[in-house]
């Protein structure tokens, strides 16, 4: 393993572990101030929609300010369908690297969570494909792209199911 994909992969390991702690501050910190999250919707069996701002989207922050509202709403709980937020545990497999730049990196991993809310555990799992950066001496997520390959979602989805 070389010390490249070590690296990214204790980054994105971490990363799944604030979200699971809701640990906010130091999640949102992963992420650069003008990163996308996006999460398409499916058009067909095997095509989803290729641009947020013509079709529907499960999830569409433009830049982190869409996901810093989501976690002021879980916080002061003006989020009902979040009320109360599921137990989360984020697992990362399959993590591939393409280096685009010195400090650029598409990284496209497989995912799986289980989750726990109201008595009920459920499990939602696809791929993701996040460009990360250097800055300074950790990386940020500038973009996160996530396939959701559920056929059926049993409740209401946000950013922290996947």
């Amino acid at each position: 393993m070389t010390t490249l994909q070590h690296e990214i992969e204790q980054f994105l390991y971490e990363q799944a572990t604030l979200c699971d702690r809701r640990d906010w501050d130091a999640y949102l910190d992963t992420f650069t101030e003008s990163s996308e999250f996006w999460i398409p919707q499916w058009e067909s069996e095997y095509k989803y929609v290729s641009d947020p701002k013509i079709g529907m989207s499960l999830v569409y922050y433009a830049n982190r300010s869409g996901l810093e509202d989501r976690i002021y709403r879980l916080r002061t709980g003006k989020s009902a369908a979040s009320n109360p937020l599921p137990r989360t545990q984020h697992q990362v497999s399959n993590v591939r690297i393409q280096e685009k730049t010195d400090n650029t990196l598409d990284v496209l991993l497989g995912w799986q969570t289980n989750y726990t809310r109201l008595g009920q555990t459920e499990m939602l799992y696809g791929e993701a494909t996040l460009t990360l950066v250097k800055v300074e001496d950790s990386w940020k997520i500038q973009r996160k792209f996530v396939v959701v390959f559920n056929d059926i979602i049993n409740s209401v989805m946000d950013f922290y199911h996947v």
